[in-house]
């Protein structure tokens, strides 16, 4: 079978699963890191799609809205397109089983699936206090978290400020300055895709002075190959995720030492 991932999850999927040998090119966002290396045909927006045609691929695997006009333009073009658009951790399981059944690794997607399920109940952390986040994907404009990622901040000890905007587009995930510097986020996180992020940049910002996580140096930049890749390396961002929420704990317990009987 030929396939070509047009998405960094899709392509770290596949390797997963044991059909890396299959896949013949991927977007520039995919890691090869220890695999053999495929040709790499574009940016996430920027597919070459003629050169994936030329590819003769049995599949070609795209990710969103963000790639419908891609995808649309392959299938004119006569390629079998996948496209998928997990928006929840659950969503994610699933995705990992539809494309396992689409390239017949049904069963080691089956327990792949199951044991990123596994990972993810383990990391469950009923700890308090609970950090206020606010989770920044994009800075211009502000983007809060995608679905995903609230959950994780979640699952791993800390309250998702905006978890309430979680939509599955990110027009719908927008928030404003005067918002944030309200909710007073204890922790700001930052994992701008396909950007470094600048925690100056955000520091500085007008009114950003007063708050809690400015104040305490609480801002955090986590890789986007970590975070905002809905497949299994979620689980690696969710492990830095406990590790900044410990931390943060740890110091509040320092800070509010218990009342003496």
């Amino acid at each position: 079978m030929r396939i070509v991932c047009l998405s960094a999850e899709a392509a770290d999927i596949c390797a997963r699963l044991g059909a890396w040998e299959e896949v013949q090119a991927v977007s520039a966002f995919a890691s090869q890191a220890g695999l053999a290396p495929r040709p790499v045909i574009g940016g996430f927006s920027t597919a070459d799609c003629t050169r994936v045609a030329g590819f003769n691929p049995d599949l070609v695997i795209c990710f969103s809205d963000v790639q419908a006009e891609i995808a649309a333009h392959l299938i004119r073009a006569g390629c079998a397109v996948l496209t998928t658009n997990q928006r929840t951790l659950a969503e994610i399981a699933g995705v990992i089983r539809l494309i396992g059944g689409a390239i017949g690794r049904a069963p080691a997607a089956e327990a792949l699936a199951d044991q990123f399920l596994h990972e993810l109940a383990a990391l469950a952390s009923p700890s308090a206090p609970r950090p206020r986040v606010y989770f920044e994907e994009w800075p211009d404009p502000l983007i809060s978290g995608i679905g995903w990622v609230g959950e994780l901040i979640e699952l791993c000890g800390g309250h998702d400020l905006f978890a309430a905007r979680c939509g599955r587009a990110s027009r719908e995930r927008v928030v404003q300055p005067e918002e944030i510097i309200e909710a007073n986020p204890e922790i700001i996180l930052a994992s701008w895709c396909g950007r470094t992020v600048d925690p100056a940049a955000i520091r500085t910002r007008p009114g950003f002075s007063s708050i809690r996580a400015v104040q305490d140096q609480q801002i955090h930049a986590i890789p986007s190959d970590l975070l905002l890749q809905p497949g299994p390396r979620v689980l690696a961002g969710a492990r830095e995720l406990q590790r900044i929420f410990a931390d943060w704990q740890h110091r509040a317990c320092i800070a509010t030492p218990p009342h003496p009987p």
